[in-house]
């Protein structure tokens, strides 16, 4: 089996849209501090999963990312974990059958793989990402909630336990059972995520559930002396205050007809932003156009650079209702009581009646912080030397380690506002 260094994403950004000023307001004065060195080859732990498996998450990622924003109110913030959502559906694979099952694994992008490559290659990840880089924290977690009179087959829960690691738990999933669910997401979320689920459906019999946290800090901090604030200029004409950080750091950095990116990295350089600012077209366009052969390219096309560059801080937390995405990207059998085959989770007939992901965001001077949670429930039956980056308007951003390429958060930003 052929295996890739594969590039994964981590923050899938929001781009944001308006009109660029030609110069920055005033001039970012050189910082003083020296570039963090590029790190050594013993540093790195290559995350490495097959060819195969690294197109199913990246392809899906990109399909995930610009369905769900056809969903959204145009102009408004989108923060979205596909590498959350990737493992919870792979999970869900595992119990289904038939059509349900060919359904779930197309829109994968996982149609020729055997269960098997799927199942090792998440294990991989599960059990690799988190050791990536000793100065990131990346947590995975998946969980299996199931009604425990409900008769499940004992080989869909072995399947999961070896390969995706799951805590598998029996509940009555009666409504003094949610705070033991949201528990489990708060705690593997360092809290970022404390409610998953408002109220609890009694006519649930699994749920499964994905967790990821993401904590890195900047190789190159910002000053937070340099914060200023500044003008952000929305996708309506409108403009807001907002903190903009400001520094001059050498970063890869790469412009097109169409936008401008920087790779900003965290660590020791293995987990990665990437920030795309469009040039003229709105955010939501740039994602639209975005798949799998033009991110590799982008990939290719960045070379070191000095950049002047300017980010505001700003934090999210989300919520998303998924299973009318899901059916408009081609899953269909597993929402429909008389269509969905489950039968390999048990032989009661089961159908999927719940699929939402909340997430949260934080990018400040230090770093980044971000996490999500999947859960998805069956129920029975300038002038300078050098280029300005300077994102006082709608832009994106895409949070890799360099070796894996499997995409974990995409969103749009269009108002980096802090959570009050």
């Amino acid at each position: 089996m052929n295996q890739w260094r594969l590039f994964y994403v981590a923050v899938c950004a929001a781009l944001l849209m308006g009109s660029c000023s030609k110069a920055p307001l005033e001039k970012i004065p050189d910082d003083q501090e020296t570039p963090a060195p590029k790190p050594k080859a013993e540093d790195e732990a290559p995350v490495l999963i097959s060819a195969a498996v690294h197109e199913s998450i990246s392809g899906f990622s990109f399909s995930f990312f610009k369905a769900l924003q056809k969903q959204q109110p145009a102009g408004h913030n989108l923060f979205a974990s596909p590498l959350s959502l990737h493992i919870a559906l792979s999970m869900l694979a595992n119990g289904a059958s038939g059509t349900t099952k060919d359904e779930i694994l197309k829109v994968l992008q996982a149609e020729d793989l055997s269960g098997s490559t799927l199942n090792k290659d998440c294990l991989a990840l599960l059990e690799t990402l988190p050791n990536a880089d000793p100065a990131v924290t990346f947590q995975p977690a998946n969980a299996v909630f199931y009604k425990n009179n409900f008769p499940v087959e004992a080989s869909f829960l072995k399947t999961l336990g070896d390969y995706y690691k799951t805590q598998t738990i029996g509940l009555p999933f009666k409504p003094s059972d949610l705070p033991v669910i949201n528990k489990w997401a708060s705690d593997h979320t360092n809290g970022k995520i404390p409610t998953v689920l408002e109220e609890l459906d009694s006519n649930l019999v699994l749920l499964l559930m994905n967790a990821l946290y993401f904590k890195g800090d900047w190789s190159t901090k910002f000053d937070k002396n340099r914060t200023v604030a500044a003008t952000f200029l929305k996708e309506d004409g409108t403009r807001m205050q907002t903190a903009m950080m400001r520094q001059t750091d050498t970063v890869l950095y790469a412009s097109t007809n169409e936008f401008q990116s920087i790779q900003k990295p965290y660590g020791n350089g293995q987990f990665t932003m990437t920030i795309l600012l469009p040039k003229t077209s709105a955010v939501a366009n740039l994602f639209n156009q975005m798949d799998t052969q033009k991110w590799n390219a982008l990939l290719k096309s960045f070379k070191p650079t000095k950049v002047g560059i300017e980010l505001p801080r700003f934090k999210l937390q989300q919520a998303f209702k998924l299973i009318p995405v899901l059916e408009a990207m081609g899953i269909r059998n597993a929402f429909d009581p008389q269509a969905a085959n489950f039968s390999a989770f048990s032989r009661e007939p089961t159908f999927v009646s719940l699929v939402q992901q909340s997430t949260y965001v934080s990018v400040d001077e230090d770093g980044t912080e971000a996490a999500a949670v999947t859960a998805a429930g069956a129920t029975g039956t300038s002038g300078a030397m050098y280029p300005y980056f300077i994102c006082n308007r709608p832009f994106g951003i895409i949070i890799s380690e360099n070796t894996s390429k499997s995409i974990l958060f995409m969103g749009s930003i269009y108002q980096p506002v802090a959570i009050l």
